[in-house]
This record gives C-alpha cells, structure tokens and sequence, in this order.
C-alpha cells in the first residue's frame, strides 16, 4: 500500500495541531507507525487519501452500526441542514430523541442532551454529588469515562487509598475524591463501602469495558454494586457510552438486569455526530437546572443535526430488531475464525466478545480485569496490526481497544478478515 499524501498530511498537521490529531489514539502511538489520512468512507468501507481501501472495524469508534453513509440517515440530515445547523433553541427533535432512549431504557424516566461522552460523564458526577451532598465518588481501574478531570484519575499505592492524577493539570484536590477501584474485585468494593461508604455520592461503571479491551463485568459483581450502593444511599452510574444500544437495543444493563440510578449515553445515539447525554430516575433528573439547582449548560446540547441522525439511527434499530440477531452471528464468526487460526498458528491470545464488540489480547491469561489485560504483549499486536493493515483490514490501533462490527459488514468481507488475520498471524510468530 501508498501512503505518500497520507505522510504528507501528518507533517502538515503537526505543524498546527498537538501531535497532529485532535484526539491521542489517532496517532497510532502504540504501533509505531504514521496513520492514513481518511478521506470518505461508505457502508463497512472507509477510503483514505491516497486510494486505499478498507474493510473497517472501528467504525468512528463505536457509533456508526449501521455503517458508514446510511442512506436514511444521510437523507434526513440533508433535510434538515436546509432548515439550519443550529438554533440555540428548543426543537421537537431533541424531544423525539429523548422520548426513543426513555423508553428503550427502563431506567431512564429523563435525559439531558449534551455534546460528548465526557460531558455526560462529568456531568453525571455533579448530579451524583449535588442530589447525595457527598464528594466521593469510586470508579474502576481500566474503566475510561472521558478526561474530565474527576474521571481522570489512576489508582492510589495500596487497596484502600485514593487516587492520583493520571495527567499534570489535574489538582490533587480533585484526585483526593475519587477512589479507584479493582474491576469485578466484590471484596475490594465491599472493604471500600465498609470505610467511606457513608461518603460516597457514586460509583461509576463500564459494564462492559472497552478501553482495557473488551472485558465485561461479571453478574455477580454489577448485583453486588447495585446492592451495596443501595445499602449505603450512593447512586450507581452505568456509563454505557460505547455499550448503549451496540449489544442490545436496550443497552448493557439490560443484559444484567441492572436497574442503575444514572445512565450515560454517546457514540450510537448521535449516529456519527458528536454526541452526549445522561439520564436517570425522574426524582433524581428533576435536581438539574432549570427545575433543579444543579447547574450544566450547553450551547450546541441538543443541536439538530445530532438529534436527527440519532433518531433515524435509533429507529431504524428499533424498526429492525434483527439487526441483532445478524450482528451476533457476524460477530461470533469472526471470533470463531480468529481463535481457529491462533490454535493453528500456535499464537498466544484470549478472546473477549459481547455482542458486536470483540477483542483479541495477545496473551493466554484470562482477562478480566485492569492487570490481566496488561500481560498482553503490545509488540506482538503493533506486528499484527500492522500486517492487517496492509492487507486492508482497518483496527482500532491499540491493543487495549474494541473491534466493531457494523450492520452492513457481510459475511465474505468477515471470511476476508479471518484470512488477513491468519496471514498477519504468521507474521507475528
């Protein structure tokens, strides 16, 4: 493959922009390699500068399930840009779209719309903060929810000690109240309850984690906090970002029959377009300003064009309940090709898949949880991804990120990908 305009492009954009991308992982840091420039994509297909193509797995990182370009949802945002892009005002759209997650979600009697999945994080934070007036809040180490600064927080020396900043800018004030827990560990959360559980305004959740790669929760373990927060008045905040409406048109906690007290949502209910929300018991909603005294605000919350491609791509999943069902079959294919040729190659990986999000971790330990997804050997994967680069096959360029699949990925370009990955595979060894 040529890459020669995409190289010309990076150079460029470093002159202007930290590192030349406006978000870290773009960089491909991890694989030691310069990123294509991407210049269109269509259905499972995305094209960069140069002329190459590509079968695509990430799919803007989560959001685009029905594919890049869907035709419903680029008619309508067509439709509606002729109106206008924005307003500052209230529409019947955000109200359309708040009543389709309402009453996919049980657990969500009322949604605020923001412009990102760290706003929604963030801003669940200071819901939980300002309705239990308590400070602290506990999250789960691997779990990434955004980098607002109370989120941002790495795990403290010893079991029971708050955290530290994961960044400089971070003010140790902030660190001092958030308590970053072992993931799926029931006695590290109960010892934490045990002696700040009186202080402690929210635990904050991946179900389903996709930033260590994909390492879901055990059932055990989601009943454990919903019991123990309950026991204790802290709220439980599901941040289903990445999970919401990609395993399950009813989200992740559907799966676990997980009734949280806040809920936070992006990626799939933008459809493509930046997006945030939270949402959560109507007694605890009602807190927010206006009706509420806990303040958040946003000029472009709610703006038309998000609202429009998140509600054609929630009713077309809503209309189309086998969507599903295709998506498992397409998913649980690819994985059965992957772990085939690991054992023919004699690779050392484990699998991890829910739904249509999968990974492949380059080590044979069980990964469940923070330290066990970092035994992966993250120079055996920069081989790999590499290799199924140049083969056409688009990853997420991080060991510890998901694979997505999308509506529109068919089975010969999934029998394509098992035969890269056999090929890269070989490389590896």
């Amino acid at each position: 493959m040529e890459f020669t305009k995409s190289k010309a492009l990076f150079e460029e954009a470093k002159k202007f922009i930290p590192g030349g991308v406006n978000s870290p992982v773009r960089a491909f840091p991890s694989v030691n390699i310069d990123p294509p420039f991407i210049q269109r994509g269509k259905g499972s297909k995305i094209y960069d500068v140069d002329g190459n193509e590509y079968i695509d797995y990430v799919g803007s990182w989560g959001p685009l399930i029905l594919g890049h370009a869907h035709p419903e949802v680029i008619s309508a945002l067509k439709d509606v840009m002729d109106l206008g892009t924005s307003y500052g005002a209230p529409t019947d759209l955000e109200t359309r779209l708040s009543k389709l997650v309402c009453e996919a979600v049980p657990s969500v009697e009322m949604i605020r719309m923001v412009n990102s999945g760290t706003e929604a994080t963030m801003s669940a934070l200071r819901l939980a903060r300002g309705y239990t007036k308590r400070d602290i809040i506990v999250k789960f180490e691997g779990n990434y929810h955004g980098h607002s600064d109370s989120l941002l927080i790495k795990a403290g020396s010893g079991a029971l000690t708050f955290g530290v900043p994961n960044s400089p800018g971070i003010p140790q004030d902030i660190a001092k109240n958030t308590i970053t827990a072992k993931y799926n560990d029931i006695e590290g959360i109960t010892n934490i309850f045990d002696r700040f559980g009186k202080d402690i305004a929210g635990v904050i959740i991946e179900p389903i984690s996709g930033n260590m790669g994909v390492v879901p929760a055990t059932k055990e373990f989601m009943n454990h906090l919903r019991k123990i927060t309950k026991e204790y008045g802290s709220l439980l905040i599901i941040d289903e970002v990445m999970t919401g409406f990609r395993v399950s048109f009813h989200c992740a906690q559907s799966l676990y029959n997980i009734d949280p007290d806040i809920t936070t949502f992006g990626k799939i209910i933008g459809g493509g377009l930046p997006v945030g929300a939270y949402g959560g018991k109507r007694e605890i909603m009602k807190h927010i300003s206006p009706i509420g005294d806990i303040y958040q605000a946003g000029t472009l919350s709610g703006n038309p064009l998000a609202m429009t491609a998140g509600y054609i791509t929630l009713k077309i999943l809503k209309e189309n309940p086998y969507i599903y069902e295709e998506l498992e079959e397409k998913s649980k294919m690819l994985e059965n090709g992957f772990v085939e040729n690991t054992k023919k190659i004699g690779v050392k990986a484990t699998f991890n898949r829910v739904g249509s999000m999968l990974c492949m971790f380059f080590t044979e330990k069980k990964v469940v949880d923070f330290s066990s997804a970092m035994t992966s050997n993250t120079s055996q994967f920069a081989i790999y991804f590499e290799e199924m680069l140049k083969q056409g096959i688009y990853l997420a360029p991080s060991q510890f990120e998901a694979t997505f699949l999308s509506a529109v990925h068919t089975k010969e370009e999934i029998q394509k990908t098992i035969e890269a990955n056999y090929h890269a595979l070989k490389k590896v060894i």
